[in-house]
């Protein structure tokens, strides 16, 4: 696409998958995506990245290009895994003292470094700036821990150490971080609610969403923080999600303000939606206050899931579902030498359908506009472009950050600055929910 994350050497836009030719002599094993940047990693432990690279977030040790369209290597080694945020890239590696190394955009924090890196852009203006990271650099708070576990949101990072700790830093807004508080974190600080008797197990799952946290912990009970819904007080701690207790819960994801759960034999989603991406099919209710089962994907064991902004994607296990795959619609995408058509707007009830280019769809793009998201005021900055040319692997070497003491910075949108959070949803709109999918009396949503 425009910032050529797509990774062919082009800035074409691509509707169906097309193979990245210079991926093909290497075996990947996992891949990440930000807003404009894509990071994989190989088999044994090498991780290459492109796409838009203005803050370092490629972790090429570069930012001369400000957009990479082909794949280049990442000066890290012994990569374990990788996960990316708007505009950073975390990756957690085997070399001891180095277990989690981040580069990227520091504007809140979401690096670990103890700094934003914040400068002003010339010394009469009052105008700031933050100054690329594009090498990778091991987070010193954490070198004598071992992270095993990684995720991030737009601006903020969760990360899980092999005691079963857990650890938040970065954007502190709507309580995503988890401290009862809104600060951001400029380095990591550990979560106080998974100690002692409820650190993680080895099998947790965790997941950090564009304004929420959410992982697993003893029992395998989903604990949620930061804003959950729209309405309604944030959750300012991890609090437990009572309607998924007892549920084998293998994988979680969150986009904006919607979630996606593989559980059982079932996929479970809820929250805001407005573009089908909770599921539930054309005909079904848009958004859901409660956790309900996706009845298209009932039976099938559900493998990962993985969220975006508007949209969801589910990786199933084939093996046994039978013919129920073919029950599904399939889209192919179009080849290149078709035109695209374009999709017709759909207007409010009693309205005709909207012709391109007139008011009407104008106004109705204004009613399905996007919620809004704390990050909105996490934009862009103009950074200086410098080139960091010492080319040295997993960040031991350790960099002086421009940045000033982080105590009291917070940049929380939050309105509500209340640490008191609801225990569960709301499910005052039951009665508007179809019977099917509803929690059964253990909270839990029904099997069919």
């Amino acid at each position: 696409m425009q910032k050529g994350q797509l990774g062919h050497g082009d800035t074409i836009q691509r509707d169906r998958p097309t193979v990245v030719s210079e991926l093909l002599k290497y075996k990947i094993v996992r891949a990440g995506a930000g807003r404009s940047h894509t990071v994989v990693m190989t088999e044994d432990g090498i991780s290459l990245s492109f796409g838009w690279n203005k803050h370092g977030q490629l972790g090429s040790g570069s930012v001369r290009n400000e957009i990479e369209s082909s794949p280049v290597r990442c000066l890290v080694s012994e990569v374990k895994n990788i996960a990316c945020g708007a505009d950073f890239t975390v990756w957690l590696t085997s070399a001891e003292g180095a277990s989690i190394l981040t580069a990227g955009l520091p504007q809140y924090g979401q690096l670990g470094h103890g700094t934003d890196n914040e400068y002003n852009t010339k010394d009469s203006s009052v105008r700031l700036a933050y100054e690329a990271q594009p090498r990778p650099r091991a987070i010193a708070s954490l070198s004598g821990e071992t992270i095993i576990k990684v995720a991030c949101g737009t601006n903020h990072t969760v990360a899980v150490d092999s005691n079963g700790y857990v650890y938040t830093w970065g954007f502190g807004g709507y309580g995503r971080l988890g401290h009862r508080e809104q600060k951001d974190e400029w380095a990591p600080r550990r979560v106080d609610v998974f100690q002692r008797h409820n650190v993680l197990p080895p099998d947790a799952v965790i997941s950090a969403g564009s304004v929420n946290s959410a992982c697993t912990a003893g029992g395998g009970q989903l604990y949620m923080w930061g804003k959950i819904k729209n309405t309604g007080d944030d959750w300012m701690y991890p609090k437990p999600l009572m309607d998924l207790s007892g549920w084998n819960i293998r994988c979680m994801n969150s986009g904006n303000m919607h979630h996606f759960v593989g559980a059982d034999s079932s996929c479970i989603s809820w929250g805001h939606a407005q573009h089908g991406e909770l599921g539930f099919g054309p005909n079904g209710q848009k958004s859901s206050a409660i956790p309900k089962k996706v009845d298209i994907l009932e039976g099938m064991h559900v493998i990962s899931v993985a969220c975006g902004m508007g949209h969801s994607m589910v990786v199933v296990d084939k093996t046994n579902v039978g013919d129920r795959l073919d029950q599904l619609d399939i889209y192919d995408g179009k080849a290149s030498d078709e035109g695209v058509e374009e999709p017709e707007i759909q207007i409010a009830a009693g309205k005709q359908n909207a012709k391109k280019g007139t008011a009407k769809a104008s106004n109705n793009s204004k009613k399905r506009k996007n919620p809004k998201d704390s990050s909105d005021s996490e934009g862009d900055e103009d950074d200086d472009d410098s080139e960091n040319s010492d080319e040295q692997v997993n960040g031991q070497t350790e960099q002086k950050g421009r940045g000033s003491n982080p105590a009291g910075r917070g940049r929380g949108k939050g309105t509500n600055k209340s640490t008191r959070g609801r225990g569960r949803p709301p499910s005052a709109n039951k009665s508007s929910q179809p019977s099917q999918g509803r929690p059964g009396k253990r909270g839990r949503p029904r099997k069919s």
